[in-house]
This record gives C-alpha cells, sequence and structure tokens, in this order.
C-alpha cells in the first residue's frame, strides 16, 4: 500500500486537537444540550447521542484525509540499463622495464597498479595486450577479472624479443576493441621508451584508431634523468648501472591527441596509481534506472466509509439533535 499524496496525512494530527476541544475541557464545566431541562428523562441519552455523533464527525473526517492521500496498491518495477566500456590495457614489456625507478621496478608496479584499475571496474570489459619488438594478446575483452589478474601476474620480460613496438601495439589493441559491442572504447598504453620496432607507425595506428572512435590515453613511465638498472655479473652477481630514461613524449602526445586522450607522465610509483585514478574518474560507466509503477486507486473505500459515518451525524444532527423551538 502507497499513497500518492502522503504529505496529506499530516492533516491527520489536526483530529487530536479537535477530539480535545470536543472531550477533552474541564468536567466542571457542564455540557450545554439544548432543551435538556425540558426533558429531564431524556437528558443522559442525548448526551450520549450528542457526544457518538461527535466521534461520527471525527471519524468521518479522518477518512476524507486519508481518501484525499489517495491510497494505491501495487507495486514498483526496476529495469537498470548500463552501458559499459570496453578497455584494453596495453603494457610495455621491453628489457628496460626492469629499471628500478619504480618499486620493485617499473614492470612491478605497472602490473600491481593495473590490477587495482581492473578491481575498481564493475560492468566493463577488459582486455590485456603486451608488447615489445611485436605486440601480443595476453586477454581478450572479458569481464572475468580473476582470469585478468592471473594473466597480469604471469607477465614477465623477455616473454618476447626484446625491443619497442608502439605501433604494432596500437594496432592490436585496436583490433581487439573494433570488435567488442560498447560503444565507448578505450586503450591504455604503457610505455617507457621510444618506438624502434614493428612495422606500423604509432601515428598511423593512432589514426587508424580514432577512426574506429577508440580513445587513447598514453602513459609514459620513468624519472627525469637516469634511473639504476639491474645488470647481472658473472663475479659479482647483480650490479646497477646509471641509465638514462628515453622516452619519446612528443609521439605518445600526438597520439593522445589524435584520438581524443590524454598523455600522462609517471616519474615514480605514486605518481602511476594517480594517473590510473584520473583515468578511471574520467572513463565512468553509465547506469540508468528507470521505474515503472503500476498502481490501483483505493481512495474509493475510506471515501465511502467517510460519507456514511458524515452521514450519520448529519442524520443526528437533523433529527434526535436537532433544537426544538
Amino acid at each position: 500500500m502507497m499513497f500518492k499524496n502522503p504529505f496529506i496525512l499530516w492533516s491527520l494530527l489536526s483530529l487530536p486537537i479537535m477530539a480535545y476541544l470536543f472531550f477533552g475541557r474541564k468536567r466542571e464545566r457542564t455540557l450545554s444540550i439544548p432543551f435538556a431541562a425540558h426533558f429531564p428523562h431524556r437528558t443522559t441519552l442525548r448526551v450520549r447521542a450528542f457526544l457518538f455523533a461527535r466521534v461520527l464527525l471525527i471519524a468521518a473526517l479522518g477518512l476524507f484525509i486519508v481518501a484525499l492521500a489517495r491510497p494505491q496498491k501495487g507495486y514498483i518495477e526496476e529495469t537498470i540499463e548500463t552501458e559499459g566500456i570496453d578497455i584494453v590495457l596495453t603494457l610495455d614489456i621491453s628489457s628496460s622495464m626492469k629499471a628500478e625507478d619504480f618499486k620493485p621496478n617499473r614492470l612491478g608496479a605497472a602490473k600491481a597498479v593495473a590490477k587495482e584499475f581492473i578491481e575498481g571496474r564493475k560492468t566493463d570489459k577488459i582486455g590485456l595486450v603486451t608488447f615489445s619488438r611485436k605486440a601480443v594478446t595476453q586477454s581478450p575483452l572479458t569481464i572475468d577479472y580473476r582470469i585478468l589478474y592471473d594473466f597480469i601476474d604471469t607477465i614477465e620480460i623477455g616473454m618476447i624479443p626484446d625491443g619497442t613496438a608502439i605501433g604494432n601495439a596500437l594496432a592490436e589493441g585496436s583490433k581487439r576493441l573494433a570488435g567488442g559491442r560498447e560503444k565507448s572504447k578505450v586503450l591504455i598504453l604503457l610505455t617507457d621508451g621510444i618506438n624502434n620496432s614493428g612495422e606500423i607507425d604509432p601515428i598511423t595506428a593512432a589514426q587508424a584508431a580514432s577512426a574506429l572512435d577508440i580513445k587513447i590515453y598514453t602513459i609514459g613511465v620513468g624519472s627525469m634523468g637516469n634511473a639504476p638498472y639491474p645488470v647481472q655479473d658473472q663475479v659479482f652477481g647483480t650490479r646497477y648501472v646509471s641509465v638514462p630514461v628515453q622516452i619519446d613524449e612528443e609521439v605518445l602526445k600526438n597520439i593522445a591527441r589524435i584520438t581524443g586522450g590524454l598523455y600522462f607522465r609517471a616519474t615514480d610509483t605514486q605518481k602511476l596509481e594517480d594517473i590510473y585514478r584520473e583515468i578511471d574518474q574520467l572513463e565512468k560507466s553509465k547506469i540508468e534506472i528507470k521505474q515503472y509503477r503500476k498502481t490501483r486507486e483505493r481512495f474509493g473505500g475510506p471515501l465511502l466509509a467517510g460519507v456514511i459515518l458524515f452521514g450519520m451525524y448529519v442524520t443526528l444532527s437533523r433529527t434526535y439533535l436537532k433544537t426544538i423551538p
């Protein structure tokens, strides 16, 4: 049961006040019944009838208020419509990702932050592409995020011959997104180097992605200047050398601009986390809830009962309680 105009029910609070005015006055005040002195044997009956008429009036008014609030019986049906986003994470796994200007290293930080990003999505299909000299799809678009976590955990440097084929990575990721069903398509490319491999030019790949309505966010990973890089020495074991950080920011900026995306520079793990959070906020799925109300009016019952009680009140007032001249 529900009410179309529930605010009208506040009027019911006036009924106790009315009852008090009718019945709650000090008892020493004599109830005035017209011509009661002429009919002493009928006084008690007439008083009771008088009080009963007041009760009928209060009850009738209460029922009228309930009827005006329009009680309804039925239910509300909700339909939830979602518009998700198809997302492909494209991750550089070239040897330069071993650099330890991120903790534990660039690849380890990128994998951890990617998993956090996936965890924050709810209705989006996400795919995974890795690249170095060539690009490989590790996972097609899926909503099974557990499988994605497993794929990310198995990613290692050396799985693919070394190099940095940014154009090929964009083409592979775009191919996966082109088969998606959602209207919004996003590719997130993370790299720490300069395009030096592959058959496809990065700008050409970006233009093709733009034609497919794919938005690309590019992330350049690496501290400013030099970064510590682990080298295996047969005599001394692992030692570190300082290597220059080389990121083709101009190309990454152009890729993002062509597709309507943005370029970000991550100089440490915290900055990388912030970038993924910002992308997460920029690319929110749309959820629309539509309500369908199916009801039947039920004001007829209290209205009819109110009319009957009010009719009884009027009948009593104009007959038995009518003032005798």
